[in-house]
């Protein structure tokens, strides 16, 4: 059995996205179709953003999904995609990390709820939800019977951060042809932070970048970097199978 394949997009799925005000994102690919989606994600953004509890007001306002299935009737395969007013701007993002090609969304009917002045009195609460973390992440669910973990200030998996300057073109193909090899390659959940160093150069200080594109594995240890070209698929592989070829250690 190959080791990657339930990280790869099934045929049929349906795919929920969860965005925060700011404009991270975290997703989900579910090929059974079981629901209550929104419910995981909610508490997958408590945890990484660290919130005092599921910010459960962004549903539905800040979610869209995507259903493809295959119509018997019909004998054809059908897909529907829709997202809502707020996040509707995102489809290009959506269309990347759902592998949908150049694929129209339709927009959902906003709801009263979805009023910005009511969504406004949540942001003295959850005043992260308004930050932009550059977080893109997709949700794995956790497996039933599973060891338990050493403690760690990370989550499972990989932990990835990708510093870019400015969002361009050659930005939108480095993020797509990135995320396209970890989803085929990666047998674990990832987290890839995207930080523009003009926006952030706090951070690109932080990390000593002097360079972009630089592609840094944070978690596992150890630390370690590409800087240049990310074309290379075998020495991203290296990277994050903490191989020595070629690579710098932190």
């Amino acid at each position: 059995m190959n080791p990657h394949l339930y990280r790869s997009i099934p045929a049929f799925f349906k795919g929920i996205a969860l965005f925060t005000p700011g404009g991270d994102l975290v997703y989900c690919i579910d090929p059974d179709k079981k629901g209550r989606w929104h419910l995981n994600l909610c508490t997958a953004l408590q945890d990484v953003l660290e919130l005092s509890e599921p910010p459960h007001f962004l549903v539905p306002c800040y979610t869209a999904t995507l259903d493809r299935w295959f119509d018997a009737r019909s004998q054809q395969v059908r897909v529907f995609a829709e997202a809502y007013p707020p996040v509707y701007r995102y489809r290009s993002l959506l269309n990347t990390v759902f592998e949908s090609g150049d694929l129209a969304w339709q927009v959902a009917p906003s709801q009263e709820i979805c009023d910005p002045i009511i969504l406004e009195t949540y942001r003295h609460q959850f005043p992260q939800l308004w930050e932009n973390h550059d977080l893109v992440m997709r949700y794995e669910p956790t497996p039933i019977a599973q060891p338990a973990a050493p403690a760690s200030p990370y989550p499972q998996g990989y932990v990835l951060r990708l510093f870019v300057s400015g969002y361009s073109a050659a930005t939108t193909r480095i993020l797509q042809n990135l995320h396209a090899l970890l989803e085929q390659s990666l047998d674990s959940p990832y987290t890839l932070k995207v930080i523009d160093i003009f926006k952030h150069p706090e951070q690109a200080e932080s990390d000593q970048i002097s360079a972009t594109p630089t592609l840094i594995k944070v978690y596992p240890r150890p630390v370690r970097r590409i800087v240049g070209n990310l074309d290379d698929a075998d020495r991203v592989l290296r990277l994050l199978g903490a191989l020595d070829e070629g690579l710098r250690d932190d």
